[in-house]
């Protein structure tokens, strides 16, 4: 989301259906961090679906940065999520 301390705004509305991380400026100051996937992007505003099912009304002069990510990785079959090498 960063490089060298400068924030930089990634997604375009050619992501809509691609997992993104949205980081949106605060009324009363500082980020918070949205993650989840580009339902649509029209009339300046971001719809951000998250994996719990709720949905996210983004305006695009909110966000202060922004990238594509990967899709979730599956669940192993007992529930847990993959080990790492």
């Amino acid at each position: 989301m960063h490089m060298g301390g400068r924030l930089v705004h990634r997604i375009t509305p050619e992501d809509v259906g691609r997992r993104v991380s949205v980081r949106i400026s605060l009324p009363g100051g500082g980020f918070t961090d949205i993650v989840g996937v580009v339902e649509s992007w029209a009339g300046g505003v971001i719809t951000v679906r998250r994996r719990d099912g709720s949905a996210v009304e983004v305006e695009e002069s909110s966000v202060a940065a922004s990238r594509v990510v990967p899709p979730v990785p599956p669940r192993r079959r007992d529930g847990r999520p993959p080990r790492m090498p």
